[in-house]
């Protein structure tokens, strides 16, 4: 029976937020205890009356410590760029490439120096533990990504699959080749000439199954793209002998590529949400 688009993409959720979907804590202690050391040595300037002087000294002692400063600017990166009247300066905090009096105008010019020798903190471990947690939510689209497969491998788990024996993570179209002599050349996995990877594949008896799954809580191209991909990809390998694609995707980021969706959804058969997990589709469709 013909399935209903608008009826399936209603039931799309608007969120897959996990306990641990907002802030990755053990990741932010990991990284604040790394360099606890620098940090603590750094402290020692926090309300000082002669900060340039006693930065210098520091520095000259233990160069070490400007490895951090990067991290008190919410960067994680090595060196930092500053365009200084119409020229670049790129400081290395790993690797001194100017004099200390320059890093001493550096920290002057961003504003640290006031940081510290105003007291405006009073320690630096517990500011870096603050910058942690805020660079931390740039990385929550790739902990939906990973949420969403997370949901997946669990109903796959559920249907009786065992890792590494009837379902595979992250497997690519060379190894699909190796292990069950299915060639997939086509033209939408061939994209910067690139081998494709799927998220899961499912081996049965009589078929192949590769899985795509992703979760889109918000708009943008990276949708219609997507959508454009795999209806491609639908179309080019519904007649390659026993194997079949799936697609498991939600979100109600969907809402604002609901054409491109569509589409997709009219060519290919095994186009599946989250509802339908619960529902038991995978036990369905798999055999």
């Amino acid at each position: 029976m013909k399935r209903n688009f608008n009826e399936w993409i209603i039931k799309f959720k608007d969120s897959i937020a996990d306990w641990t979907y907002y802030v990755d804590f053990p990741k932010v202690y990991r990284n604040v205890d790394s360099i606890k050391i620098e940090l603590h040595l750094l402290n020692s300037l926090i309300n000082s009356k002669d900060i340039e002087n006693e930065f210098r000294t520091l520095v000259s002692k233990y160069p070490e410590v400007l490895k951090v400063v990067p991290i008190l600017l919410a960067k994680r990166d090595k060196e930092i760029k500053i365009i200084d009247k119409g020229k670049d300066k790129n400081f290395d905090f790993f690797n001194q490439n100017f004099s200390i009096d320059e890093y001493v105008d550096f920290m002057h010019k961003t504003g640290l120096f006031d940081l510290l020798s105003n007291h405006i903190i009073s320690d630096l471990t517990d500011y870096v533990k603050g910058v942690e947690v805020g660079l931390d939510t740039n990385a929550r689209k790739n902990r939906t990504g990973t949420a969403m497969e997370n949901i997946v491998e669990a109903f796959i788990l559920d249907a009786g699959f065992i890792k590494d024996v009837t379902y595979f993570k992250e497997m690519k179209t060379s190894k699909i080749k190796e292990l069950f002599g299915i060639e997939l050349t086509l033209e939408s996995l061939d994209e910067s000439k690139a081998e494709k990877r799927f998220d899961f594949v499912i081996k049965t008896e009589q078929k192949v199954y590769a899985i795509e799954v992703n979760f889109y809580s918000g708009g943008g191209s990276k949708l219609n793209e997507t959508s454009r991909s795999y209806k491609m990809l639908a179309q080019e390998s519904k007649d390659i002998p026993n194997f079949e694609f799936v697609w498991f995707t939600d979100g109600i980021g969907w809402n604002s590529a609901k054409k491109n969706l569509e589409e997709t959804f009219d060519v290919l058969e095994h186009m599946y949400n989250i509802d339908d997990l619960e529902n038991g589709i995978l036990t369905q469709i798999i055999k």
